[in-house]
């Protein structure tokens, strides 16, 4: 037993001396840093009371005024946070090449759909990049567009028959899930005649009940290499399976019927032909096509909820946005056109200035890939090391966006934006790693704003939560009791 104690001890002992060391990382660096609590690092309250977002905000505001960069942990990993807008632009442009990465948690061995841009890094990430960017021309997008019309005409017939108290987010995700599966899929999903189809189920799934806790997600994402080790799974066996057995049936008709479709799928096809160069396989094109369906869906839906609860609690804006649309509608015959669409500055000011407030990313990832000697500094980081770019903390900086939390679509007005540093808003990303979805999740969010205001007013209900407070159950910024309007049929004259 004394035996056992002593050897308790020293293990103890030895931790302690360990972790101390780990935790005065930053410090004997001389980089500035808020004190980190055991094993907990700065993510004390993370996953009950509070969001990421409220973390990042408290390290954003102790050092803003004074600081560049400060030393960060998420839990055990050491992080750099950024806060400097001209050192964001040299990790993200112009030194991207020993910032390549983003270090985010990839399984492919035991769940084959994490293999996806969103998640690869190096080779395999560059080439796919390279050869899935051709998809998101704005040739694509104007190909793809009726297709988003027809979607949009269905979300109005489904709003006639829901007039009166609903749940935006809900709503407006049935439209976009039917939107990506028939651009990207070239499916049907029916998710607005049906808000029980098997695509909306199993994209709630997804995003509302995940295989893991929110702490064994953060430790999935900042302890990578050992979750993969451990050989921990992101994706629920019945998600991922719905998927794959999709994917294939899909691959399998086209081939059969010689069907030729220019969306998502067909390309991925084209790559992964017999013969082509570097061919990529099944799997391969299956994790392509889910992560492209759940950003499609559910960043785009949570951006138009945020945007009609915005529109709902300013009534001026909501009134001479829609005097907007009305009017360019009136010009193109009530028709909704991939030009009309351009022809529209406010609606764009308005959906910039909800990305602004509500970025769907609270903050961006890198890692970097080789030492690097800050600029203006006699800092070298690590290869491997973290860096944390805090977006949600930026874009609600009063000194870039005064009076940060009132939404005004004028910051987005072009001389406005022009005066504004470039990587003061960065909801999409910046440089070679940025979100290559960005236009058409734009297009579609525009689409759908379009269809709604055109026909239905919105105002606040008894159920209106003000203000929203996020969930702490995700890493994306989502609300804890969704959003709950009012909608009311616009009488037509």
């Amino acid at each position: 037993m004394y035996t056992l104690l002593v050897l308790l001890l020293t293990a103890g002992i030895l931790l302690y001396v360990k972790l101390r060391r780990h935790y005065a990382y930053w410090r004997r660096r001389g980089v500035a840093g808020e004190k980190p609590v055991y094993f907990r690092g700065n993510m004390t309250g993370f996953g009950k009371e509070l969001h990421w977002t409220d973390i990042n905000k408290r390290i954003y505001g102790k050092f803003r005024g004074t600081e560049r960069y400060c030393g960060y942990f998420t839990f055990l990993t050491k992080a750099l946070f950024v806060m400097d807008l001209e050192l964001i632009r040299k990790i993200m442009i112009s030194d991207f090449g020993s910032f390549a990465d983003r270090g985010l948690f990839h399984n492919v061995r035991d769940d084959p759909l994490t293999g996806n841009l969103l998640f690869l890094d190096g080779p395999e990430w560059r080439w796919l990049r390279q050869n899935l960017t051709q998809v998101f021309s704005s040739g694509k997008m104007k190909y793809m567009f009726p297709n988003m019309v027809e979607v949009g005409e269905r979300l109005k017939a489904a709003c006639d028959q829901v007039i009166g108290e609903i749940e935006a987010k809900d709503l407006c995700a049935r439209f976009t899930t039917d939107v990506i599966g028939s651009c990207a899929f070239g499916l049907e999903c029916n998710s607005l005649q049906d808000p029980d189809s098997e695509f909306r189920r199993m994209g709630i799934s997804v995003v509302s009940n995940p295989l893991h806790s929110v702490l064994a997600q953060a430790f999935m994402f900042t302890q990578p290499d050992l979750a993969r080790k451990l050989r921990f799974k992101l994706f629920r066996p019945e998600v991922s399976e719905f998927f794959l057995d999709t994917v294939r049936q899909t691959l399998d008709y086209r081939r059969r019927e010689n069907i030729h479709r220019n969306d998502l799928i067909q390309l991925l096809m084209e790559l992964g032909e017999e013969g082509a160069k570097d061919a990529l396989s099944f799997e391969q094109i299956a994790a392509q096509a889910l992560v492209f369906f759940l950003a499609g869906f559910d960043t785009s839906s949570t951006t138009m909820s945020f945007c009609l609860y915005e529109l709902a609690l300013n009534t001026d804006i909501q009134d001479k946005l829609r005097v907007e649309v009305l009017d360019v509608l009136g010009r193109h015959n009530q028709k909704l056109t991939y030009e009309s669409v351009q022809e529209m500055p406010y609606l764009d000011q308005v959906v910039a200035e909800t990305l602004r407030k509500y970025p769907i990313l609270p903050h961006l990832l890198r890692r970097s890939t080789k030492e690097y000697l800050v600029p203006d500094s006699d800092l070298v980081l690590e290869a491997g090391t973290k860096i944390m770019i805090p977006v949600h903390s930026i874009h609600h900086d009063p000194e870039l966006y005064p009076d940060p939390e009132n939404f005004d679509p004028s910051r987005f007005e072009p001389e406005e934006v022009k005066a504004r540093h470039p990587f003061a808003y960065l909801p999409f990303g910046e440089g070679p790693r940025n979100c290559i979805g960005e236009r058409f999740g734009l297009l579609q969010v525009k689409v759908g704003l379009v269809y709604l205001l055109r026909d239905f007013k919105f105002s606040r209900s008894e159920k209106t939560q003000i203000p929203l407070k996020f969930s702490s159950r995700t890493f994306l910024i989502s609300t804890q009791e969704g959003v709950h309007l009012k909608m009311d049929k616009i009488a037509t004259p």
